[in-house]
């Protein structure tokens, strides 16, 4: 390994650098911009694709490979404090799917009018309602070995890490994106009929039973799937209106941000003495959120997803397997 660095600093008692830098005895060296460029081409590339056999980095792995290219001593926190800087987590991933739907923007486009107030180019009445729905499904009842310990100063909540199997439901839930309110029941299954209850549960009710429109977004899951599910519906409830999300697209489907805090508030940690106890507690917070009704501030509109279509279009264009977004509706 050199004992000079990129910057020309000798390593021993001469320390001489090319900068005019007064330098202190046991001083760091003085690293150049490329250094820290090289530091961040490390740790943004697949590993793998440059022959490690890795699938993720540490601060560590990148710290060796970065001494490797450079041919000079780096410390690890000096690594560190670059991808800190750089806003860089290499050891961290997340899963994503890649839109695939050919007519993505024109079913997205729609969603998000929806959330705007308008359809078809013509803004909503008060009389026309919005419903967000899907299902979560196989929430399970872990039945703990042993009672869980409440918190305690200097103690966080203790949970029994054994446990043992009390069965699942499904959770299928309709959120009101105008108002704010939360509609849902469990079963022991998904499906049309489940989601028909579902239906019969919010339509039968005031103010959807005599709304001009009850517009439901849904996804293109088995139990709303494709033009039959929309007939269902619209046989059922003449004033209903079922709106398909695209597909690998859930993100557009605001019922997700309840389950997500359903998720949070109510299921972890998934403590339950039986599956009825887990069925009582999400129809309690149903009830608990809607006392409090408040819509959720969706900020993405029609123009962001035209960008960040784009974007998609201008990056994966030089792919051959790539179908460029249609941008227009």
């Amino acid at each position: 390994m050199r004992t000079r660095c990129e910057t020309g600093v000798v390593a021993g008692p001469a320390r001489i650098s090319r900068w005019p830098i007064g330098r202190g005895r046991g001083v760091s060296p003085v690293f150049p911009p490329s250094d820290q460029a090289t530091v961040r081409a490390v740790a943004c590339e697949l590993a793998h694709e440059a022959g490690q056999p890795l699938s993720r980095q540490s601060v560590a792995d990148v710290t060796y490979r970065v001494r490797q290219s450079l041919e000079c001593e780096i410390s690890r926190s000096t690594v560190w404090r670059w991808l800190d800087q750089a806003a860089l987590k290499p050891w961290r991933y997340r899963y994503w799917l890649f839109p695939r739907d050919p007519d993505f923007f024109a079913k997205a486009a729609r969603v998000l009018d929806l959330y705007a107030g308008h359809w078809d180019g013509e803004p909503l009445s008060a009389d026309d309602f919005v419903v967000s729905s899907d299902e979560k499904t196989s929430i399970q009842a872990r039945l703990r070995f042993h009672a869980s310990l409440p918190a305690a100063p200097g103690r966080s909540v203790c949970v029994e890490h054994k446990y043992r199997r009390g069965g699942a439901l499904q959770y299928l839930a309709a959120w009101d994106v105008r108002r704010g309110q939360a509609f849902g029941h469990c079963d022991s299954t998904t499906g049309i009929i489940p989601f028909g209850r579902l239906a019969d549960q919010v339509m039968q009710q005031e103010p959807y039973r005599s709304a001009r429109r009850v517009f439901w977004i849904v996804d293109n899951g088995s139990s709303h799937r494709g033009e039959a599910s929309a007939r269902r519906l619209r046989d059922a409830y003449s004033n209903a209106i079922l709106v398909h999300t695209p597909l690998h697209a859930s993100w557009l489907n605001q019922v997700e941000i309840y389950f997500s805090i359903v998720q949070r508030k109510v299921l972890t940690p998934n403590d339950f003495t039986s599956l009825a106890e887990v069925e009582d507690r999400l129809l309690r917070f149903q009830d608990l959120i809607n006392l409090a009704a408040q819509p959720f501030q969706w900020n993405f509109t029609r123009d962001q997803l035209i960008d960040y279509l784009a974007r998609l279009n201008s990056k994966f264009s030089n792919r051959p397997d790539f179908q460029p977004f249609a941008l227009a509706a």
